[in-house]
């Protein structure tokens, strides 16, 4: 069989920013900022939008929501790192030990197997790749905002753009849309074919990455990546599952095992 005998799929723990957005949901004056944004960009046809008052609401949120850190080096918050450390202990007790470890380099996923690690020291044996093409959708200019609501409000015309191409295409500027994505991580799992075959592997990734293998592995088209993105998004620490089958020829395929498990 030329595919892996099972890929187990780990997301990051809730880092900083999973933290920000739970935090902006709290704010009364967030959810005034959200409503008047709702409002005015489902009518916005031209350059005559935002007005002065969603900007100056605009401003005030991203002065106090900064993070002040880029996407690659943002970390884990206390509770991720405990939701980590009891997937490693469920990790143990539920799949095989693998042959290998892909790790998307961001800090939040080098710290998540780090805490999974604690309570698993046996992975610390296993062969582990920092694995470019499996690192989160690069958001561009957003990461300054950390909101893509913000975002528009200062980038209007960008925000004309998005409501044309919609969310599968958009790319923020500097960024990547979701089939770039999808297409990086269709050439990660051609190494996957090629040198991990019949091998046991484990991902630590990301959110959208996850979305991505699932789409290229089960044939999504953009439809369905859109509605399960929407409605069955990736937890912190979620575990997906997916075993080797043979078939006609030997050639084999992955098969869903287990998707979004919460161990913690």
């Amino acid at each position: 069989m030329k595919w892996p005998k099972s890929l187990t799929f780990i997301r990051h723990g809730e880092s900083v920013y999973n933290q920000l957005k739970a935090i902006k949901e709290q704010n009364p004056e967030y959810k005034k900022f959200q409503n008047l944004f709702d409002k005015e960009f489902i009518v916005a046809q031209s350059e005559d939008w935002p007005s002065e008052e969603l900007r100056l609401l605009a401003k005030k949120i991203w002065d106090g929501t900064r993070l002040g850190m880029g996407d690659y080096s943002t970390p884990l918050t206390e509770a991720g790192s405990l939701q980590a450390l009891e997937i490693g202990r469920a990790l143990k007790e539920n799949i095989p030990l693998p042959d290998i470890i892909y790790i998307s380099p961001y800090l939040r996923t080098r710290q998540t197997f780090e805490e999974i690690k604690k309570n698993w020291p046996e992975l610390g044996d296993i062969k582990t790749v920092h694995e470019e093409r499996i690192r989160e959708q690069e958001h561009g200019l957003n990461i300054l905002f950390n909101d893509w609501r913000v975002y528009y409000v200062f980038n209007p015309l960008q925000g004309l753009l998005f409501k044309l191409e919609g969310d599968y295409e958009y790319r923020y500027l500097n960024g990547e849309n979701k089939a770039d994505v999808r297409e990086r991580v269709r050439s990660f799992i051609s190494t996957l074919i090629r040198e991990n075959s019949e091998q046991n592997v484990l991902i630590v990734s990301h959110h959208l990455t996850l979305l991505c293998l699932r789409a290229n592995l089960e044939r999504w088209d953009r439809e369905k990546f859109i509605e399960i993105d929407r409605t069955e998004k990736p937890i912190n620490c979620g575990v997906t599952t997916y075993l080797g089958h043979a078939d006609k020829g030997d050639k084999g395929r992955l098969l869903l095992k287990e998707y979004n498990q919460k161990f913690y």
